[in-house]
């Protein structure tokens, strides 16, 4: 064991990180298995020691932050796990259309009590856009209107959202821009409350998969779906709403984007929080848009990212009283977990959040950027 720990301290020592000592960003550790938990299983026995309660970090986006900075996760050999993944990535379509619902059941309907606590009264479940907001509210309210702004909405247009989560952005374009609007989600739970959220406004939630999308719309947006498409079916969905776009329509694709080519995400995300995810890198979409459409503009704004899961997670810490009683002691510690390792990664910027905006055969004049 002390062979073991030896290790850890020495890749962990690359951060500055140490093992109890009294800094933020220091890991305490409770279990001494920690340590072949993380050789053996790198990100899964780390993510699963933690829900178990084996190790701590009194501020543990801290820690992700130098741990993801550091890059320590290519300093341990790859995981049977992980290449297990990765091989079932290559061979199979994990995000085939027999699966398209399973990201629904499994993460999107554990619960809206959970993501109303968390996401506040824009229900948005992507990054906001903090240039001039003093609050989540307002940068979610923000990226909304930059959004309507970037794809020039006007009264009476008709707009298909992929994606459309709880139909918060509908209903932001319905009231504010005259719009009328379809919402496409495989999310049961999701489905219902957007369609409450939504009553009285000329906007319809459906429950379906996108590739059963064929309706013609002047704009087509789709706001932090993508990442659950898959590198197999890119092109899919990039023809899907080229089929769905007028000629003269604009796209606009809103989504996390990964530094590297990669198949999967890792295996406790994969595990616990988004099955069959995957995050694009540049080349993937630029693969898959190729020949369909015109790159009008490519906004990054992922530095935003970090304040938007930072105020999910002190939203959910607020709220957590009136939710332990449902989801239980291990789900709160899995739950920070994920937003607050996501708050280090997009601290290092080792993620992305990229905002792009499509034509069919280039905007005549050109198209004018929007900020």
């Amino acid at each position: 064991m002390d062979g073991l720990k030896g290790k850890i301290e020495e890749i962990l020592s690359i951060a500055d990180i140490k093992i109890n000592g009294d800094r933020p960003w220091d890991i305490q550790v409770h279990n001494e298995g920690l340590y072949r938990r993380i050789i053996h299983e790198r990100d899964l026995g780390l993510g699963e020691a933690y829900m178990d309660g084996w190790w701590d970090a009194k501020e543990l986006d801290q820690f992700f932050y130098r741990v993801m900075n550091g890059r320590l996760d290519e300093k341990i050999k790859i995981s049977l796990s992980l290449v297990w993944l990765a091989v079932k990535s290559a061979v199979f379509n994990r995000q085939s259309k027999s699966r398209a619902f399973e990201i629904g059941e499994r993460h999107y309907d554990t619960g809206n009590e959970l993501f109303e606590a968390m996401l506040g009264p824009s229900m948005a479940y992507s990054c906001g856009y903090w240039e001039n907001a003093k609050n989540l509210d307002e940068a979610q309210y923000a990226k909304y209107d930059l959004i309507c702004r970037k794809i020039g909405l006007r009264p009476g247009m008709t707009v298909l959202d992929i994606g459309c989560g709880w139909g918060g952005f509908l209903k932001y374009a319905a009231k504010n821009y005259g719009i009328q609007g379809v919402g496409a989600t495989v999310s049961k739970e999701q489905a219902e409350l957007a369609r409450e959220l939504c009553k009285g406004l000329p906007v319809e939630i459906i429950l379906k998969d996108y590739r059963e999308l064929d309706y013609k719309f002047d704009r087509v947006v789709s706001i932090g779906m993508f990442e659950h498409v898959g590198y197999k079916n890119h092109r899919t969905f990039m023809k899907v709403v080229d089929r769905c776009l007028k000629d003269d329509g604009l796209f606009l694709l809103h989504t996390i984007g990964s530094d590297r080519w990669m198949t999967t995400t890792d295996a406790w995300t994969e595990k616990y929080i988004f099955p069959n995810g995957h995050l694009p890198c540049i080349k993937q979409i630029g693969d898959a848009y190729m020949s369909l459409f015109v790159m009008e503009d490519w906004h990054n704004f992922g530095s935003y990212y970090s304040d938007t899961l930072k105020a999910w997670d002190d939203n959910f810490e607020k709220n957590w009283p009136k939710l332990k009683d449902k989801y239980g002691e291990r789900f709160y510690r899995m739950w920070r977990y994920y937003l607050l390792s996501a708050v280090g990664s997009f601290k290092a910027r080792r993620n992305e959040l990229w905002q792009i905006v499509f034509s069919k055969y280039g905007v005549l004049g050109g198209y004018k950027t929007v900020r």
